[in-house]
């Protein structure tokens, strides 16, 4: 195996022997996640698009992969001294699952504004967890600290020729189920899993008649990699708010940006609203919950910036594990992003009648109002009038318009918020 120091500089990438010898190591813990076939995404982009559904691996996440072949190549002495990990969710409980598995102790940092469904998993596989600060960051210094001061093995999430290693069999295994992929949608973070994949996969078909061709989706908001490949090497960005934090990375991993430069063929950036839409799309017409991070590669089909022919593809849904009331706001902005959830403020004559009136509309539209909320208080109200923020529920971008023309035609001001 090739020199295991994230900061080796004739590092080439694992070989496809060591993918063949990962893929037997991975086996032994990783379930085979189901490939789906999305009949509502072909049509979308008009030819066939499968689901590698990672959302369902143990854990939630492909991390277990690279998580355990890492810690499988640990040396007796190794094992003995433990691990140590940082992460707010996915690397964690694949760690910890990983370590439960070999019987290695294993300590993870995580924030102290985890959410409680990653906090309670990663504790269930028998990890010690440790809540140090409020940004990513901060467990990974602590995490670097306790490794320094215990001699713990620090397991790094994406920068490390084993976890590369371990990720990549997830390409291997697309192959036997998608022989004749043409195309393959893969979220980046920090780059271990689409640099993972795409080495296996085009090592495997190297010489075939039309390469396979990848392309990585980060979020807008977290998107070194574009700038990165730019200038030809890594680059820390300051990041933005995102729902897609478990692929919000400010910096490239040094290996990772070597294979990506060279066998990634194109990364795109999707928007939050974007990235919402998708997850409704996959509730709805596919029946998986994915979380944000894991969802980027349909939010980039449906944004159709992916250009034509792309010929038989495949997207990896690389995680479901969503906090159920970040699920619940993110269906909310999902719906609105797809015009299916619409807010109108409208000004009323502060009378009897009126809120009657404008449910009246509503319904002559065939819309649905869902909540109201009623003010007197708004700004620019004059004391004889009222305001109103209706909330409605409609079948599309062409329903939304008829409402909003439904109120207009009845002499009425609607405005949505912002506006």
């Amino acid at each position: 195996m090739l020199d295991p120091s994230p900061a080796a500089p004739a590092f080439a990438g694992p070989g496809l022997a060591d993918f063949e010898r990962a893929r037997a190591v991975v086996a032994t813990v990783a379930e085979r996640t189901p490939m789906q076939d999305s009949r509502y995404l072909g049509g979308v982009l008009g030819s066939p698009v499968h689901l590698k559904c990672e959302n369902l691996q143990r854990t939630g996440s492909y991390k277990i992969r690279g998580a355990y072949y890492r810690l499988s190549r640990l040396t007796e002495e190794e094992r003995r001294r433990g691990v140590v990990a940082a992460s707010a969710g996915n690397h964690a409980q694949g760690v910890a699952l990983a370590a439960r598995e070999l019987g290695i102790r294993a300590t993870i940092f995580m924030p102290i504004g985890v959410p409680l469904p990653k906090l309670q998993a990663t504790r269930s596989y028998g990890a010690e967890v440790i809540l140090q600060g409020h940004t990513v960051e901060e467990p990974l210094r602590a995490a670097a600290e306790y490794a320094l001061k215990t001699g713990a093995v620090l397991i790094p999430p994406f920068d490390h020729p084993d976890v590369i290693t371990g990720q990549g069999t997830l390409g291997l295994e697309i192959l036997d189920e998608v022989p004749d992929v043409d195309t393959l949608i893969v979220p980046i973070g920090g780059g271990g899993l689409v640099a993972g994949i795409a080495s296996a996969i085009k090592q495997k078909t190297a010489g075939r008649e039309r390469p396979i061709r990848v392309i990585g989706v980060q979020a807008e908001n977290a998107a070194p990699y574009p700038q990165s490949i730019e200038r030809g090497e890594p680059i820390a960005i300051e990041i933005a708010p995102t729902i897609a934090d478990g692929i919000a990375v400010a910096r490239p991993g040094v290996l990772n940006f070597e294979i990506i430069r060279d066998m990634v063929d194109q990364v795109v950036t999707v928007s939050d609203d974007e990235t919402a839409q998708a997850m409704v799309v996959l509730l709805e017409r596919a029946k998986l919950v994915v979380e944000p991070a894991g969802a980027v590669g349909v939010a980039a089909i449906l944004s159709g910036r992916l250009g034509a022919d792309l010929g038989t593809t495949v997207v990896v849904l690389s995680g479901g594990n969503i906090d159920p009331l970040m699920m619940e706001r993110v269906i909310s902005r999902g719906l609105a992003a797809g015009d299916r959830y619409l807010s109108l403020r409208i000004g009323l004559p502060d009378r009897p009648g009126q809120l009657a009136i404008i449910s009246r509309l509503i319904a002559d539209a065939n819309a649905n109002v869902v909540e109201v909320l009623h003010t007197r208080h708004g700004r620019g109200l004059q004391i004889s009038e009222v305001e109103i923020e209706v909330s409605v529920e409609t079948r599309g971008r062409d329903h939304a318009a008829l409402v909003i023309e439904t109120l207009r035609a009845a002499g009425y001001d609607p405005r949505t918020p912002g506006s």
